[in-house]
């Protein structure tokens, strides 16, 4: 463990970045997740097109690659767009934390999309015939009756969209961000133990896995209980 030493504490801050770009991206997962069921269970037919072709390139599209054309693309754009008011500009730099943050976000966001359709689908019409009949305004019932119900049904696959996130989080170090997968490659160069470093780095990462999992789980009997509870 002697090759380790003084790599511990640039491990320690690489996880901190594994743990905020995961918070982060969950939050925009969510979002897009969200969006996008509601857009192809929406009437409109713009908005349900739209929603596919979101599916259908972000599901179809190799996760790297996203990664990479979001990271190059969007400081290729920044770079026009400030060089009309300054031309003097010669580079945007995007920061690698946000293009990787909402790459994985648009990624998993695409697997998420299904998952909340058919869980919106999965609601039980006669909770939603019972809250209107006591009155219950339309985003009453969605707020009291919808989410509740959609949320029971969406967790078992949502943690596995969750450890896609946590894992997919390694991608973003070829963007150049200091996670943990970034700082076993420095360490590498370093000591020349490449089996070593990476197995610290599959251990944290294992770590966090085993963490979301025991979460979901212990978040799935307790609505199970309150389920039980409220027949």
């Amino acid at each position: 463990m002697e090759v380790l030493n003084g790599w511990w504490d640039d491990y320690f801050w690489g996880a901190i970045i594994v743990v905020e770009v995961f918070i982060a991206s969950l939050c925009l997962m969510i979002l897009f997740g969200l969006i996008g069921a509601g857009a192809k269970l929406s009437s409109n037919r713009l908005a349900q097109r739209i929603a596919s072709a979101y599916t259908v390139i972000f599901r179809g599209t190799p996760e790297i690659l996203v990664i990479l054309l979001l990271y190059y693309g969007s400081a290729i754009t920044l770079t026009a767009i400030a060089q009309i008011f300054n031309p003097e500009i010669k580079f945007v730099d995007v920061p690698p934390f946000w293009a990787g943050t909402i790459a994985i976000s648009l990624i998993v966001g695409s697997y998420a999309t299904e998952t909340f359709r058919g869980a919106f689908l999965g609601v039980n019409p006669g909770s939603i015939e019972a809250a209107r009949a006591l009155g219950m305004s339309t985003l009453q019932t969605f707020i009291y009756i919808r989410i509740p119900e959609m949320w029971r049904i969406a967790l078992p696959p949502f943690g596995n969209h969750m450890l896609s996130l946590t894992k997919d989080t390694a991608l973003i170090s070829i963007i150049g961000l200091n996670e943990t997968l970034f700082v076993a490659k420095q360490a590498i160069t370093v000591t020349g133990k490449p089996f070593t470093m990476y197995i610290v780095v599959g251990i944290i990462y294992l770590g966090f896995s085993t963490i979301i999992t025991l979460s979901v789980m212990g978040i799935e009997k307790f609505g199970n209980r309150t389920t039980v509870g409220t027949r």
